[in-house]
């Protein structure tokens, strides 16, 4: 069997990926997932409710309920659709020949094609000003399959997609630039579409070098949730482009979607069942009241504890007031972990215990 690889042109020949260009196309293929099975074997033993399946090469019988079965033959006709799509799901799969399949997990596939569909090209203007319109397909800053799939815009509702896109403007930069500055005021939440920055901290007169960002990686969003000053500052190390979307943009579109708040009992339910508690205050904080079994991480070192996280799990993130703990829910969200907010934070479960007493 001749195996295949999979390019934006295997994946132009199938539906309904046909329909997508090619800058779509790459981003797909970083999704594609490759299987091979010798002949006479049984492949697919798993949920077809959660796949879109192709057969690329070798032949499959499929047999379906009341007894019907059907042949296909990788590279034509029938194999060009989804598997299993449009009709019954077949009860029995046998490879008749060895066989090579290409699968997708259904929900990621079809953010990216809504966010092809939503994102048509737009002319930029001739005087290259920051603010130019430009095909979204081609900036890896948004389209980039990690970041919509599991990322800030994962959760995005379909209808905020072309307002985003909308407001969202470029801004040109060099080196050197400070884009925000500890201490000052949030007003812009920013993702970096071209070029390297360096994130600082002013602790006791020192600068602490706190992370690098790169393509694709966003800041700004702490300030506009928390509603509070900047905590450090971000200055780009590389000329770059970054997409700037203002704070009142960012709360309408992005925020409210992302930001999944829960009252004490469902909480409760949560991690009766598995679910973790993040507190994200000071240690003092934590040491005093915080829930048993709970993880103590300051939002402020919370980027930094992302990496012990497990994607899997799900968590519930709680502060005093639920200033804090706002930010940090999205910045776990957007890193693709399962995150929810506490609604109103400690505070608010004092205030019910002394009204219930």
């Amino acid at each position: 069997m001749n195996l295949v690889t999979v390019t934006p042109q295997t994946l132009a020949c199938l539906t309904p990926l046909s329909g997508l260009g090619r800058e779509s196309l790459l981003q797909v293929v970083s999704l594609a997932k490759l299987e091979s099975f010798q002949r006479g074997l049984k492949p697919l033993d798993f949920s077809w409710e959660h796949r879109v399946v192709y057969l690329l090469s070798g032949e499959l019988k499929l047999g379906y309920p009341g007894g019907g079965n059907k042949v296909i033959v990788g590279g034509f006709d029938a194999a060009l659709s989804p598997l299993g799509k449009g009709g019954a799901d077949p009860v029995n799969v046998r490879a008749i020949t060895d066989v090579q399949l290409l699968w997708f997990d259904e929900n990621a596939l079809d953010i990216l094609v809504t966010w092809d569909q939503l994102a048509p090209p737009l002319p930029a203007r001739a005087d290259g000003e920051a603010g130019d319109a430009a095909d979204w397909r081609a900036m890896s800053g948004i389209f980039d399959a990690r970041l919509l799939t599991l990322g800030t815009f994962a959760n995005l509702p379909a209808a905020n997609i072309d307002s985003l896109l909308t407001c969202f403007k470029r801004q040109f930069v060099k080196a050197d630039d400070e884009i925000v500055r500890q201490n000052e005021p949030g007003d812009y939440y920013y993702v970096i579409e071209r070029g390297r920055a360096q994130v600082t901290r002013s602790v006791a007169g020192a600068q602490i070098e706190l992370a690098e960002l790169k393509s694709g990686d966003a800041f700004g969003e702490e300030a506009l949730i928390a509603e509070t000053c900047r905590n450090a500052t971000v200055t780009m190390k590389t000329d770059g482009e970054l997409l700037r979307l203002n704070g009142a943009d960012f709360v309408r579109l992005l925020r409210a979607p992302l930001l999944q708040s829960i009252d004490v009992a469902e909480a409760q339910q949560r991690v009766t069942a598995g679910a973790q508690w993040i507190d994200v205050r000071f240690p003092a904080e934590y040491r005093h009241d915080g829930f048993p079994g709970a993880i103590n991480i300051p939002l402020n070192e919370l980027r930094d504890a992302l990496p012990s996280l497990h994607k899997n799990k799900q968590y519930i993130v709680y502060c005093q007031t639920g200033r804090r703990s706002s930010a940090a829910t999205f910045l776990l969200s957007q890193r693709g972990l399962h995150a929810s907010l506490l609604q109103g934070g400690l505070k608010t479960i004092i205030a019910m215990e002394k009204i219930a007493a």
